[in-house]
């Protein structure tokens, strides 16, 4: 995996911010690694120091001054080329996947639904979770599989009733994600559960790091895109988010204890396939690429199962 592939800029300007990937060495059966991507350049190895992402994150601000510090003298260090290595999703084993719905007022409109007083959300299983490169693959049982495009929170500090103002302290950082979704699943069985398009294995794809919060311009203003075989399909900004992430990650903390290694999918942006005339669905052989301004970029053929 090269620099460019991930679509993570080399940013001389911006010394405090870490880019966590989780990889497999190339021509080897090495277990997955752990790691710190140094755009142009190549990956340092953390893994005699952590064993898995969750691990990392779990060892708090501590952990990533000590990484920082590593990035700032990489005397005696491990550093393996791009060729080398193999980026896969930046953490397997999150305890939690939320996804926020409707967060988008353009979405919402084209969704013909109104706009929640308070966050719609409902949750993924960590056997969605995939990879840059790893194959989204269409389940038999659906023929209406969708792509989403979001901005992911990564929460990187133990709390429960985190108020806003306190709400970034509980965030390492963020990542790129694909809600991909089944939407006959989603919208057509009894019920109206949502979690049933949500769910199937490799509906998660998020990569290519997770961009620590430091010094990101701005959370709020950065665009995003999909790109289904080379077609941009979605293209928006962050700043079209109804609840931003202070308000985010307070709501949820309210109901429950969030941990280091959550995820927060917090909604995608108008433009996806259900609500376009005719619509547009994920088929055996695409590619799809989804981005994020400042985060990266994911790209993932599709199979049918």
């Amino acid at each position: 995996v090269s620099t460019q592939s991930t679509g993570i800029e080399a940013r001389p300007d911006r010394k405090k911010m870490v880019r966590l990937v989780s990889f497999l060495l190339k021509k080897t059966s090495s277990p997955l690694k752990v790691g710190a991507l140094i755009p142009n350049k190549g990956v340092l190895d953390l893994s005699s120091s952590f064993p898995d992402m969750r691990t990392l994150l779990q060892a708090g601000q501590e952990a990533l001054n000590q990484i920082q510090n590593k990035l700032k003298d990489l005397t005696g260090s491990t550093i393996l080329s791009t060729d080398q290595v193999t980026l896969k999703a930046p953490i397997y084993n999150p305890e939690k996947i939320i996804c926020i719905g409707l967060n988008y007022k353009d979405h919402a409109q084209e969704s013909g639904m109104k706009l929640p007083s308070e966050p719609v959300f409902f949750a993924k299983y960590p056997t969605s979770i995939i990879g840059d490169g790893d194959e989204i693959i269409l389940p038999k049982e659906s023929n209406e599989v969708d792509y989403e495009v979001e901005m992911v929170i990564v929460i990187g500090k133990t709390g429960k009733r985190i108020s806003e103002k306190d709400a970034l302290e509980h965030v390492v950082g963020y990542t790129v994600g694909h809600d991909v979704s089944a939407r006959d699943f989603q919208l057509k069985k009894d019920g109206n559960q949502w979690i049933k398009g949500k769910t199937f294995d490799t509906f998660a794809p998020i990569g290519p790091a997770i961009v620590t919060k430091d010094e990101i311009s701005d959370i709020h203003n950065l665009k995003l895109k999909t790109i289904l075989n080379g077609e941009v399909l979605q293209d928006s900004s962050t700043n079209q988010l109804y609840y931003g992430v202070p308000q985010l990650v307070s709501y949820l903390s309210s109901l429950f204890t969030l941990n280091p290694g959550d995820l927060i999918f917090t909604g995608t942006p108008p433009g996806v396939g259900f609500a376009k005339k005719p619509p547009i669905f994920l088929k055996d052989g695409d590619s799809v690429v989804v981005e994020v301004e400042e985060l990266g970029k994911i790209t993932n053929p599709v199979r049918k199962e």
